[in-house]
C-alpha cells in the first residue's frame, strides 16, 4: 500500500475509533436494574415428595412471592445492576417459600426448610443462583439460617449477554445444586443434581448521568395535626383472594385468567386496590378503595369483584367487596375478617401488614361454596395515610418484561430455543454498537462503504437434566 495512502487509512480509523467508542464507552457503564420477576421451582420432585402422602406436608408464599405456571414460585422486584460491556448481571429478588412436611405428634415438623430473596450473579458464561436458607437438620432437628448461600450454578449455553439496553430476559437456564447448597438442603439431594430451570426478567436503567434531568416536584410537608381530623388522603389495600383459588382459575380445569380495570394494580401474589378514601379516628377505620378484579374460565366462571371496602372497629376488620357472577350478586359483601388490632398512625401512615384472614359465611357463598366458613384466605395488607407526605407501600415490582413459561423439566428440557438473552433497543431506538471492530470493516469504512454492525447472539446448547 502506498506511504500516502495507509497514513489516510490510519487517520480516518483513528477518526472511526475516535467517534465510536465514547458512544460504546458510554454504553458499557453499569446500569441498574430495578424492576423485574425470577421464575423457578427449585425442584418439582421435592415438591411433589412435600406434599405426597409421605411427608403429607405443604408450602406457604412469604414476602410476595407467587405461584406461575404448573409448579414454578415467582419472586418479584429485581434491583442490581448490569454492565453492557462484560455482559456482567447481578440482580435479588424479594419473596420467598417455606416447605414443611413430616409433622409430629406434638404439631412440630421434621421437614422445615424456607428459601427466600434468590439472587443471580453472572459474569461470563456461567452463572450462580444464591438464596437465604433457613432449614431444619435431619435428625437433630438443628436450625441453621444462612445468609446468600451459593445454591446452585447456572450454565448459560453459549447465551451472549454483552449489550445495553432497557431489559435482560433468560429463560429456562439449567440448574445444578452446588455442594453447599446440597448441605443447606438439609442432604435430601446431593451435589451436582439438576433443579428445576431458572427464568428472569428484568429492567435495566440507563445510569444516572444518562437520565432526563427532571426537578422533582416541591411538596411541602404536612404536619399530621394539620390535616383535617380523620380524613384519609390516600390509601390501598392488598389482598389475594387465596393462592389455591388463582391456581385453580389459571390451571387446567378452569384454564381462565384474570383481568384488573377500574385502577386495580397486579402484585403478582396479590391484587392492589388504590385510591383510599374514607375517616381514622382512634383506631377505627372505614375506608373505599378503586379497582375491580375480574376472574373467568370455563366450568361457568365469572367472578367479578369491585367497590373494595374495608371496615376496623374494635380491632377487628372487615373487606367487603360489591360481588357480580352468575351464582351470585350482592353489594358490600363481606369476604373476609382479619385482626387490627392497635392501629396507630406512625409518620402519617396507618398500616395493617399480611394480616391473616378468615372467609365469612358471605364470603363463601359468593365463591360459589369451594371453600367453607372460616377456611384460611390470602392475608390482607392495608396502609391508609393522613398526610400528604406518608408514603404508601411499594407494590412488588415485576418489571415491564416477562420470561417465558418454566414447564416442569423433563429429560429433554434444555434452554429456550429462542434467543434467551435480551438486551433491548436503547430509548432513541439505534442499537448498541460493540467497542471494537474487526480491521477489515475499519478498512471499509474508510473506504466510504456504508457497513451495518449487528451482533448475532450463540444459540444455547442443549443440555439434559441429570435424572433423580
Amino acid at each position: 500500500m502506498p506511504t500516502r495512502l495507509r497514513a489516510l487509512v490510519t487517520v480516518l480509523c483513528a477518526a472511526v475509533l475516535g467517534a465510536l467508542l465514547p458512544a460504546a464507552t458510554a454504553h458499557a457503564e453499569s446500569r441498574t436494574v430495578q424492576g423485574g420477576r425470577l421464575d423457578w421451582g427449585i425442584k418439582s420432585s421435592f415438591q411433589s415428595y412435600v406434599t405426597g402422602p409421605v411427608a403429607k406436608g405443604g408450602y406457604s408464599l412469604t414476602g410476595g412471592a407467587a405461584t406461575v405456571g404448573g409448579s414454578g414460585f415467582r419472586f418479584h422486584s429485581a434491583t442490581g445492576t448490569y454492565d453492557g460491556d462484560t455482559g456482567s448481571f447481578r440482580a435479588a429478588f424479594s419473596g420467598g417459600v417455606r416447605f414443611v412436611g413430616h409433622r409430629t405428634a406434638g404439631g412440630a415438623h421434621q421437614l422445615d426448610l424456607t428459601l427466600s430473596r434468590p439472587t443471580v450473579s453472572i459474569s461470563g458464561s456461567s452463572g450462580t443462583l444464591y438464596v437465604d436458607v433457613v432449614s431444619k437438620a435431619r435428625g437433630t432437628g438443628a436450625v441453621t439460617t444462612s445468609r446468600q448461600v451459593p445454591f446452585a450454578s447456572l450454565s448459560l449455553g453459549g447465551i451472549d449477554m454483552r449489550g445495553g439496553g432497557t431489559s435482560v430476559v433468560l429463560n429456562n437456564l439449567p440448574a445444578t445444586l452446588t455442594a453447599q447448597g446440597a448441605r443447606s438442603f438439609a442432604g435430601y439431594y446431593t451435589a451436582g443434581t439438576a433443579l428445576d430451570p431458572v427464568s428472569l426478567a428484568a429492567d435495566v436503567r440507563r445510569p444516572a448521568a444518562e437520565q432526563p434531568s427532571t426537578p422533582p416536584a416541591s411538596k411541602t410537608p404536612r404536619a399530621e395535626a394539620d390535616a383535617p381530623e380523620g380524613r384519609l388522603r390516600d390509601g390501598a389495600v392488598d389482598w389475594g383472594v387465596r393462592r389455591t383459588f388463582r391456581e385453580y382459575v389459571t390451571g387446567d380445569i378452569a384454564r381462565g385468567k384474570w383481568t384488573l380495570s377500574s385502577g386495580a394494580l397486579d402484585g403478582g401474589a396479590l391484587y392492589r386496590f388504590p385510591g383510599g378514601s374514607g375517616t381514622y379516628r382512634d383506631g377505627d377505620l372505614t375506608a373505599a378503595f378503586d379497582g375491580t378484579v375480574r376472574f373467568t374460565g370455563e366450568q361457568g366462571l365469572d367472578l367479578a369483584l369491585s367497590g373494595v371496602r374495608v371496615t376496623v372497629e374494635d380491632g377487628r376488620g372487615t373487606l367487603y367487596a360489591d360481588v357480580r357472577s352468575p351464582e351470585h350478586t350482592g353489594k358490600k359483601v363481606p369476604l373476609v375478617t382479619f385482626a387490627a388490632e392497635r392501629l396507630k398512625p406512625r409518620k402519617g401512615l396507618v398500616a395493617v401488614t399480611e394480616a391473616p384472614a378468615k372467609l365469612t359465611a358471605e364470603g363463601a357463598e359468593a365463591l360459589g361454596g369451594m371453600y367453607p366458613k372460616g377456611t384460611a384466605m390470602d392475608p390482607v395488607s392495608l396502609a391508609v395515610a393522613l398526610t400528604d407526605d406518608a408514603e404508601l407501600p411499594a407494590l412488588p415490582d415485576l418489571g415491564s418484561s416477562a420470561p417465558s413459561p418454566s414447564p416442569s423439566p423433563s429429560a429433554t428440557d434444555g434452554p429456550s430455543a429462542e434467543p434467551v438473552a435480551r438486551a433491548a433497543r436503547d430509548d432513541d431506538g439505534l442499537p448498541v454498537l460493540p467497542l471494537t471492530l474487526a480491521a477489515g470493516s475499519l478498512l471499509v469504512l474508510a473506504a466510504g462503504a456504508a457497513v451495518a454492525v449487528r451482533r448475532r447472539r450463540a444459540r444455547p446448547a442443549a443440555d439434559t437434566p441429570q435424572a433423580d
